[in-house]
This record gives C-alpha cells, structure tokens and sequence, in this order.
C-alpha cells in the first residue's frame, strides 16, 4: 500500500490514527509518506490536534474522572453508586486532559517523521515495546557497620541501587555489590567512585574484593595504580573432574586488599591473580596469591610482604553485621511487647505468635484475648528481617491473612513491614475491608509505586481516595520497608508515611465512625456483589512480618518511634 497527499485514502490514515484504528501496513505506507512530504505533515499534525481538542471539550463527553483517579478506585463500586468522585476540581481536569492529548499527538506525529530507514518496520513486523523502566545504577549498598557517610544530598540507604558516581565514607564499614558478581568492603575514611558495574576508583582508604568468575575482569584503579583480575584458572593438569575431558578450565575467582594513601597503593592478593601497573611508568606486575606489591616514588611495582592481618577489620563486617542484627531484633522484641500493652492497640501481629496447627496468627497485643489474630490462607513461611525471624510470603492469588476487627472508631492507624517483591497488578492489596460497606478502608499500593488509601462514606459515590508520589518504584523494590497510614476522623486528616517520613497529608470530609469488620491482609475479598460478579484481583507480592492496627490517630512521632525500633540495620548516616 503506497499513500499520497493529497488522497481520500490519506483522509482515512489519518482518520484511524484518531480513532485508534491503524494497521501495520496503513502505519508503515503513511510513515514513509509524512517523512518526505512537508505538506502531508502539515496537514496531519492540523487534523490530529483538531481532533485532540475536540475530544478535550468536556460538553462532549460526560465522564470528569481523571485517569489517574481512575487507577486507584473501585470501579464496580462506583458503577453501582453513581460513578463518580466526590468534589476533585471537575473541569480543570478535562484542560489537562486535553492538553495532554494534543502534546502527544504533535509527539506522535513528529515521531513518525524522525525514524530513520533502518528503525522503520516493514508491514506485518511487531514493534520492539521500548516503554519500559530502565535503571543507571550498576551495584547496590548490601550491608554496613556503624557507616557515617560525608555529607551528602542523599544518605544511601541499605539496598539502594548505587548509579555511578563519587562517594565519601567518613568511618564504618560498607558492602557493595556490583552487578557484574564483584563484592567490595570498605572501610572508613575512605573516597571513592563507582565507574561502572565491573569498575570502580579508589582515591583513599581500604578496601577487600571479591571476584567471583562470572566478574572476571573487575577492575580498580588508584591515583597510583591501575589493578585487573584475572582470577585463578584450574586446568586439567590441576584436576580432572569426573565426566570433563581433558581439556578444560575453571575460573575460581579472585580476592585482594588494597590500601591507598597520599603516597602509595598496596596491593594483597588473597586468592587468584591480579595485574598491577604503575600509572606513571606503565610498567606493570602480575601477582598471585599470598604476593603484594606497592606502587609509589618507584618506576615500577616493587614487592612487599603480603599481610592479611592489615584488612582484618574489613574481614569481619559479616561477623559484627549479623550480630548487630542479632541484637536489633532482641530489642525490638522488647519493646513489641510493651506496644502490647498500649489500651488502644486492637490487633498486632508479630508472626511469631502463631498456633500449634501453624495456620493461625494469635493477636500479641493486650486485646488479643478480646480481639481474635488471622487466619493463613495460602501464605508459606519465610525469612523476615533479622536471622531468625519468620515473615509470610505472599505469592499466588489465593495467599492472604484473614481478619474480623468489630467495633466503631473514630480514627485508624495501620502500620506494617513488608517486603515487595513486584507490583504484579494494578492494585496490590496491603490491607482491605471486604467489600464496600460504609466506614470501611482500602490500603493499596498502585503498579506505578503510589500507595493510597480509600476511605468510604455514606451514600452512592461518597468515598475519598488520598495518594501519595511513586514511593515504591520499580528500582526500589525488594527490600524491607515500613508503611503506615493515620485516618484521623475529628481533623479530617488522612497522613501516610513511609519509613517514618510523611509522605502524604490529605484533607477528607468522611465522617467517623469507622469500621473494619471482616478485612484481609495482602488480598482482597469484593464481598458486597452479586454473585454472578467476578472478584477483583489484588493480591499482594512479597513478604510481612508485622502489622499493627490502632483505634486511634498515631502522632508522627509515634509512627517514627514504630520504625526506628523496627529498621533491619541501623542505617548509615550523615557525617555533618
């Protein structure tokens, strides 16, 4: 198919890029036609952007709910109350909206122009989906000891993805895991800078590497020296493995300390072998393992005696990172159990309080006696945040924590640690009352990392949604991390923190009092439908290991004090 310009079968192209209708064939012919003709450009981006604001003009169409809305409300619920949000700002929505279309027409229309032959699909070829999360990082912070990091406009916290760039550890200890299979310590003070995920610059301080083989190549360069390891090759002269012929090598992987003062690097080589070379002279030494060599005033590296012992601090941050972590969940263990006696605590889940049958949570606060724990449904026992502490994974549609809180309340405070694995849906349950039922809450995390918060009133189409920024982003996911929500019902007020840190202060005008009632953790019951209506799938990935839920509104300094007691590792922090 061959389009010209100007011809009925252009009007129609151009007709079914507005109505969302282009085939393969229509999309390559009017691409080839709009990169050689200027007045079929014209005309096309004339004809898109007048449809763009058609369609932006809110007498045309009667929906007012914005898309990202949309994202987080339940839509068989508002489609059975009237289907729409309670005051949101109305028309100004639709200006953006509109706005919006016509930025992404001329986009679209401009992008169609600028591909060059090589980038243009034949007809019937699928397009390459290139709309994906992309991350610069190349190693991340895996553990530390007592770190103190140079005043920096972002602390790095305990599994942060590291991009490249300079860094200043003031004292401690730090393990880096680079992407490529490298693990690096370091101790404090110590200046250094990541370059990629298989290299890094050392410009002061010391450090041992681990190179496992599938990092063979790492390499660390210094004001003095440029280092590369080549690892330790086991040859069939070596050993013969059962099954291998004769011809055959195996990489074992390397290990070193370096040591960079203002005058001199020094390199050790524990295991494998790694290359040398003065910076200055170009002359360079390979060395293998128990052999050092340092690189100062002198033309070339000269050996020194190899000595361990210079890095045994560094050996041991596994050692003293274990049993800090040991000693952090000893103490939060104490104070859980004098959150236990708070009156206004109605259901705390420690998950370690579970029965004999090991499918049913006890509630470890004072009420528990009153207020019954959860029932497992699903979930399978794993790991939480310290050596020793049991969480429950969340994995497959069927896995959740069900729960019966009763009572009326005239504030809410949730807080958990969870673990997210993937934002696999749309909506991703954290905690949620069944159904819809007035009073009642939904607490979610949308596919996009935004966390929200559905509190719903009386009547059709009155319920108010609080969200908050991308606080769960794609790169940030994995680790532990403590959520809390406060729905305070005399300020109207509905706060949402992560880690301790606000992150969201929302206004509402649902009035207490509030109801739980029958709810569940990490999933979803849509109880309240016909039965003929399917349920929504919002199942929760990842991992929990403690929940707590209050009758009251949480100050921030409470919600602080819940995560301080709660965090994994001491975190590093800021030197100044």
């Amino acid at each position: 198919m061959k389009l010209t310009f100007p011809s009925p079968e252009f009007d129609q192209a151009v007709a079914d890029v507005c109505h969302g209708r282009m085939d393969d064939d229509q999309a390559y012919s009017l691409n080839q036609l709009l990169r050689r003709d200027s007045n079929a450009r014209d005309e096309y981006l004339f004809r898109t952007a007048l449809h763009a604001r058609l369609t932006s003009d809110s007498d045309l169409f009667t929906d007012p709910l914005a898309d990202s809305e949309k994202d987080f409300c339940d839509t068989e619920y508002m489609g059975r109350t009237g289907g729409h949000l309670p005051d949101s700002g109305g028309g100004s929505s639709w200006k953006w909206k509109g706005a919006w279309v016509v930025a992404l027409t001329v986009i679209t229309g401009l992008l169609l122009v600028l591909f060059s032959d090589d980038e243009l699909r034949e007809p019937g070829v699928q397009p390459v989906e290139i709309n994906e999360a992309t991350t610069v990082a190349v190693a991340m912070l895996d553990r530390t000891v007592e770190a103190r990091w140079d005043d920096l406009n972002e602390i790095p916290q305990l599994g942060d993805p590291l991009d490249p760039g300079k860094l200043r550890l003031e004292s401690g200890l730090v393990q880096i895991l680079f992407y490529s299979g490298a693990r690096v310590v370091i101790e404090g003070p110590a200046e250094f800078e990541l370059v990629g995920s298989d290299a890094m610059l050392l410009r002061a301080g010391r450090l041992t590497a681990e190179v496992t083989p599938q990092a063979t190549g790492f390499h660390v360069s210094t004001p003095h020296a440029n280092l590369k390891e080549f690892g330790h090759a086991v040859t069939s002269g070596d050993a013969e493995p059962e099954g291998l012929s004769a011809d055959f090598s195996v990489n074992l992987g390397t290990a070193f300390g370096l040591d960079v003062a203002a005058a001199a690097t020094e390199l050790h080589v524990f295991e494998g072998r790694v290359e040398m070379e003065s910076i200055d002279s170009g002359s360079f030494r390979e060395l293998e393992k128990g052999k050092a060599a340092a690189v100062e005033d002198a033309p070339e590296p000269r050996p020194i005696f190899m000595d361990a012992w210079k890095f045994a601090s560094l050996f041991e941050l596994h050692q003293r990172s274990l049993a800090a972590e040991t000693s952090r969940y000893e103490r939060w263990r104490e104070s859980g159990e004098r959150l236990n006696e708070d009156t206004s605590l109605l259901v705390r889940l420690d998950f370690e309080n579970q029965t004999v049958d090991g499918w049913r949570l006890r509630n470890a606060c004072r009420r528990g006696a009153l207020m019954s724990g959860g029932t497992i449904i699903g979930c399978q026992w794993t790991g939480g945040r310290w050596p020793g502490k049991q969480a429950l994974a969340f994995q497959s549609v069927n896995d959740r924590v069900r729960l019966s809180v009763p009572g009326e309340y005239d504030s809410l405070t949730l807080a958990l640690w969870a673990r997210v694995q993937g934002l696999d849906r749309r909506i991703n349950s954290l905690f949620m009352s069944d159904g819809f039922a007035p009073g009642t809450i939904h607490w979610s995390i949308r596919n996009d990392g935004v966390m929200g918060l559905t509190l719903i009133g009386q009547g059709p189409g009155n319920f108010v949604l609080a969200t908050t920024p991308s606080v769960l982003p794609l790169d940030r996911i994995g680790r532990w991390v403590h959520l809390a929500v406060v729905v305070e019902g005399p300020g109207g007020r509905i706060v949402q923190y992560v880690n301790g840190v606000p992150v969201a202060d929302q206004s509402h005008r649902i009035a207490p009092p509030y109801t739980i009632g029958e709810s569940e953790l990490g999933n979803w019951n849509a109880e309240g439908f016909p039965g003929s209506d399917p349920f929504l799938i919002r199942n929760f990935s990842g991992a929990m290991d403690e929940f707590c839920l209050f009758g009251r509104a949480l100050e921030g300094g409470e919600i602080r004090e819940l995560y301080r007691r709660g965090k994994p590792q001491s975190e590093p922090m800021a030197g100044r």
